[in-house]
């Protein structure tokens, strides 16, 4: 347990910052989720919308620094490739 002021507060800002951050990773995480789940049912015209609805979400995630740039960089290649894959 913190005993200093300092460490008080720092344990007070890791919480609020986690709090954000698990809400960002979930909406992540829901975009992600709906990409699967068109490309899965085979509609190319929906899975790119939803790639489209999902990118700028990694992209913000990837800036605010709850997903590293590469890991949000890699996941957008993958997804696409995958919905342009469908419509060959």
């Amino acid at each position: 347990m913190a005993n200093t002021p300092s460490a008080k507060k720092a344990a007070r800002k890791i919480a609020r910052r986690t709090a954000v951050n698990k809400s960002r990773r979930s909406r992540v995480r829901t975009f992600l989720r709906k990409v699967e789940e068109a490309i899965a049912s085979g509609d190319q015209t929906v899975a790119a919308a939803a790639l489209k609805a999902a990118q700028p979400e990694l992209q913000r995630a990837a800036t605010k620094g709850v997903v590293h740039r590469n890991t949000a960089s890699r996941k957008i290649s993958r997804l696409a490739h995958r919905v342009k894959v469908m419509g060959a």
